[in-house]
């Protein structure tokens, strides 16, 4: 588990007699655990049982998972339509996003159901249920918020509503229907008669459907042609609005009047009053509440009902009258004296109460996914603009706030956090930096990705804190690149000095260097500190030892040797470096390098080693490096001032 960063607030709440509850705050968690209090009140024996209660359990599904990646897409693709565009395009596309998102779910949805037979199926099937409520509200909102539409296609938006939200009668009727010879099809009288399809058919508004029944019904009974001919008529002649048509909403409503009284005269005059099951359809035509309702089990919600309702008594409703019959279907569909919170909800939604549907959501569901997603769009859509909290962020970036520190609590969603956060203008930066302390840094590639996103973001605290936990773990495993590496990035001049001189001491046991390749490209990075920089110019010199450029590895040495950057332990070997640098021809006497700059320099470090002598494990062989170093800059020394009072002839 992930260790808390300070001490956790530990709260202990009483259970029963003895026995006390207690709980911690973790990163996004909260740990319970039970204790037991001795009567005195100090501490006794606590139990050995910790439970993690986790705030977002559906983060953890893999299936759900798919959900949240693929609505980040279509939340960053939002986030991008320009403010400039025409509201009418605008309009277009927030309608488009808002089914992408639909499309989303129901593709999750599906995915779930298919697993459903599994050993998860309570958990798999109370997911499915949430989802088909999700879906069932954002269509709800999509139709009455975003696009918005008017009297006489508001009706047909709520037709597909109910449509795609009770569509269990296609699966048998299509069945039927496609057979060879429907009536003789085992499953016909099912269809026919146990589930009453053709009344699904009418109260969904799906007359051409109901027709082709109604066909099939009538060839069961000859003698009955003319009244199932005569009710064929009716239905063929039912209007129907047609938005991008010619046609007014005025000259449809006569139109349809008209019709309507077409339907009361056949009633009145008893033309299928020898055929109950006609004239139950007849009375459904007109909108009889008591017919309609005696068809309870097909319908199976009140606003089902409700849309059946509109559709044969009052077509061209408009969004401001919604509430009204909302309230009475309710009310005439469901006699319990509290509704359920599905319905509150859409209740709000009909009464255009949206900040109320929001507050609903967020109590009645069990993560922040739609709230935050739904609440953005209508954000968008310039419908919140007039609620914000008291405590200065709006509602929209609230919501995003807290689904955005649900998923900084999973192991790869974080990273779709990220997103949601760098679209909260006014207190997303500071979630972010608290957030992205939590990640752990299970491994290089990970921190790499937290780092990468604090650099882009120019978080420097952020990214100092990650170089430095990084480098000190490379460190404590040996890995003493990767750990300079990182403290360079961090730019931590203390750190990147104990890592140079773990390289020189590794020098001094091995004879040789790691890492070469780090060490050759420090570049500007080498003047982080003195110790930084002595070691990748010592490298430089063997460089340019090895590549026999004798006169400037001596020279490079000199200076090194006259910087005083180099760690006292590390003297000997400089000057043994220099050992066979003196005996070179080419190398006495240096350009710019006269007795007293040879002298001084190697002869002061040499005394400084022969005053004050190191601990040495073989002394008998640093002793003869002591007397071989004497000679030969000795020798050097005399070869100088020859040179330097000779005079060229």
């Amino acid at each position: 588990m992930e260790e808390l960063d300070v001490e956790p607030t530990t709260t202990n709440i009483p259970a029963s007699e003895g026995n006390h509850l207690g709980f911690v705050w973790g990163p996004g968690d909260i740990l319970v655990y039970d204790t037991i209090y001795k009567s005195s009140g100090s501490v006794g024996t606590c139990s050995s049982f910790i439970h993690e209660v986790r705030k977002d359990e559906d983060i953890y599904s893999p299936i759900l998972r798919k959900l949240f990646n693929e609505s980040h897409h279509i939340f960053v693709g939002l986030q991008t339509i320009r403010e400039d565009l025409p509201n009418k395009n605008k309009k277009t596309q927030f309608v488009s996003i808002s089914k992408n998102y639909r499309s989303v779910i129901r593709a999750c949805m599906e995915e779930l159901q298919q697993v459903a037979d599994t050993e998860l199926a309570t958990q798999y099937g109370n997911q499915v249920s949430i989802l088909l409520a999700i879906e069932l509200i954002w269509n709800l909102c999509e139709v009455l918020f975003i696009d918005a539409a008017p009297g006489g296609s508001l009706l047909l938006h709520l037709l597909d509503w109910v449509r795609l939200h009770k569509a269990d009668v296609d699966e048998k009727a299509q069945e039927v229907l496609q057979s060879e010879s429907p009536t003789e099809h085992h499953g016909y009288w099912d269809v026919v008669s146990a589930t009453k399809t053709l009344h699904s058919y009418l109260m969904q508004g799906r007359m051409d459907e109901a027709r082709q029944m109604l066909v099939k019904w009538g060839v069961l009974k000859p003698a009955a042609r003319s009244m199932y001919k005569q009710m064929d008529n009716l239905l063929s002649k039912m209007p129907v609005y047609n938005p991008g048509g010619s046609q007014t909403l005025t000259e449809f409503d006569v139109k349809w009047r008209h019709w309507h009284d077409m339907v009361d005269h056949s009633l009145q005059d008893n033309s299928f009053a020898s055929d109950p099951n006609l004239e139950l359809i007849c009375k459904i035509l007109m909108g009889d509440e008591d017919a309609i309702l005696e068809q309870k089990d097909l319908l199976s919600t009140w606003y089902h009902f409700l849309v059946t309702r509109l559709l044969f008594s009052h077509p061209t409703v408009k969004p401001t009258e919604l509430h009204y019959y909302a309230q009475s279907c309710l009310a005439m569909f469901d006699s319990r004296s509290a509704p359920e919170p599905l319905d509150s909800i859409l209740l709000a939604a009909f009464e255009f109460d949206i900040h109320q549907v929001i507050k609903d959501c967020s109590i009645a569901l069990n993560n922040w996914w739609f709230v935050a997603h739904l609440t953005d769009l209508l954000d968008h859509c310039n419908l919140l603009q007039s609620h914000n909290l008291h405590f200065g962020s709006n509602l929209r970036e609230f919501l995003l706030l807290e689904y955005a520190s649900g998923l900084f609590t999973h192991h790869s969603l974080w990273q779709l956090a990220v997103d949601y956060f760098d679209h909260c203008p006014e207190f997303g930066r500071v979630y972010l930096e608290q957030q992205i302390e939590h990640v752990p840094l299970d491994t290089e590639r990970k921190a790499l990705k937290v780092l990468r996103i604090c650099e882009q973001r120019q978080m420097s605290e952020q990214v100092r804190s990650i170089c430095k936990i990084m480098a000190k773990r490379a460190l404590r495993n040996n890995r003493l690149g990767s750990a300079l590496s990182w403290s360079i990035r961090a730019k931590d001049a203390a750190f990147a000095t104990l890592i140079s001189e773990r390289f020189l001491q590794d020098y001094c046991a091995r004879g040789t260097f790691s890492d070469l390749d780090l060490i050759d490209n420090l570049g500007p990075a080498m003047l982080l500190s003195d110790r930084l920089t002595f070691l990748g110019k010592y490298r430089e010199f063997h460089k340019l030892y090895g590549e026999n450029r004798f006169s400037d590895a001596a020279t490079l040495l000199l200076s090194l040797m006259t910087a005083q950057i180099a760690p006292r332990s590390f003297w000997m070997t400089l000057l043994t470096d220099a050992l066979p640098l003196l005996e070179q021809k080419e190398v006495r006497l240096p350009p710019k390098v006269n007795e007293r700059n040879t002298w001084e320099p190697e002869m002061s470090s040499l005394y400084n080693l022969s005053v004050k002598p190191m601990t040495f494990q073989d002394e008998d062989v640093e002793v003869t490096k002591v007397e071989l170093l004497r000679l030969a800059l000795a020798r050097n020394l005399a070869m100088a001032i020859v040179k330097e009072g000779t005079v060229a002839v």
